[in-house]
């Protein structure tokens, strides 16, 4: 499927273009079912995801947007919003293949651009700061992928095929093929396996805060053993510290493990 992008992509263009239309909808109804193992026919998919149900109201919306229709637009974004809880602005320029998955608490706001071959996860949002004027809302170039409850926020651009961790915070621009997780996200992986279809894998992102303090609690014994060294009139004092510490930090890490932050 070619790459329209979302700057120049509309569900119609002004005086209507129902093929366009119809490759959108097909598009749409692909993604679920390559993406989501759990789409068992087309019946389940037409019936059953309200993420597809959400970005086709949003198309009406947007249609509606673009004629310039007064009123109509955010009525059915607010319709939709009641039927699905997913709440898309009218203005916001979705391309093809837009595929929500599960979609509770999804925002699009109203300065959004997402391209083609995206998909957005439970508790997402891509929204704004509250400082800007204008364009204040992300631009998710194809291929990204946004993990569940991640914030998107202010006018930054999310590269071709980057991925967003789940719960991540991202104000900064990502790179193409990245993998941006924490708060406030950061890359911790560039130019890594190009994502193609939505690479679902969360289990293995990589974690730079247990890292870092893995590296910190390494350094920390060399420094004490080196203490040892230095002054062994106190090695009896620093090797208790030492215990006491060690009990503290299994404390920490066992909680930190037991809570799915490994």
């Amino acid at each position: 499927m070619a790459a329209t992008g979302a700057a120049s992509y509309f569900w119609f263009n002004r005086g209507g273009d129902l093929s366009r239309a119809m490759t959108a909808i097909r598009s749409d109804i692909e993604a679920i079912r390559e993406r989501d193992p759990a789409a068992a026919s087309l019946i389940e998919t037409l019936t059953c995801y309200s993420g597809l149900h959400a970005i086709f109201l949003h198309r009406l919306a947007n249609f509606l947007y673009q004629e310039k229709i007064p009123l109509a637009p955010r009525l059915v974004s607010q319709m939709n919003r009641f039927i699905t809880g997913i709440e898309i602005h009218p203005a916001a320029r979705i391309g093809e293949g837009f595929f929500i998955d599960h979609g509770a608490g999804v925002v699009i706001g109203e300065t959004a651009e997402v391209g083609d071959n995206v998909t957005l996860y439970q508790g997402v949002t891509l929204g704004g700061t509250g400082k800007e004027c204008g364009k204040r809302h992300p631009t998710l170039l194809d291929g990204v992928t946004v993990g569940a409850g991640a914030k998107v926020l202010g006018a930054v651009t999310i590269g071709k095929n980057a991925k967003i961790g789940a719960g991540s915070i991202v104000i900064h621009d990502a790179p193409a093929d990245s993998t941006v997780v924490g708060n406030p996200g950061r890359p911790v992986r560039e130019r890594g396996r190009k994502v193609g279809a939505a690479d679902i894998d969360w289990t293995h992102l990589p974690d730079p805060v247990a890292d870092a303090m893995q590296s910190l609690v390494r350094r920390v014994v060399e420094l004490e053993n080196e203490f040892k060294e230095a002054f062994p009139e106190k090695r009896e004092e620093i090797e208790k510290a030492q215990e006491q510490g060690e009990r503290e930090i299994e404390k920490v890490f066992d909680y930190y493990h037991r809570s799915g932050n490994k």
